[in-house]
């Protein structure tokens, strides 16, 4: 491992866990603690935004290839899969779900899941059968 990457690492995991820390003490309404996570939050963001030009001075610039637009098309069907996924599980999570709350919930939870299951082989299929 190189160490401009060890560097990278360690700005990422450090900038992401302020970052979720200023988020938790922004949404956990029990902890009044809404303008310090906002700052700590900005903060977290910061250090994660300092990862960027760290790579670039650490990374030469590669020739730009053309567009994968497979992997494109899974991650637009990925992220779909993932909201669907997070619909389910807050209409299942949040407050108190009705019956009909509790269905609807599991049931796109587990479409959205599934969705998320099948991107690699969607993945695979794109690939070997695209069109050069």
């Amino acid at each position: 491992m190189k160490k401009e990457t060890l560097l990278e690492i360690i700005l990422g995991t450090i900038g992401g866990i302020i970052f979720a820390i200023g988020m938790c003490m922004c949404l956990i309404a029990e902890w009044n603690l809404f303008k310090l996570g906002i700052i700590l939050g900005i903060i977290g963001l910061i250090i994660l935004l300092c990862i960027i030009p760290v790579y670039r001075i650490n990374h030469p610039k590669k020739k730009a290839k053309s567009i994968n637009w497979s992997i494109v098309f899974t991650w637009i069907i990925g992220i779909i899969g993932s909201l669907l996924m997070g619909f389910g599980m807050s209409k299942v999570m949040v407050g108190n779900p009705t019956k009909i709350d509790l269905l609807l919930g599991i049931i796109v939870g587990i479409i959205g899941l599934l969705v998320c299951v099948l991107i690699y082989p969607l993945y695979a299929y794109l690939k070997d059968n695209k069109n050069d």
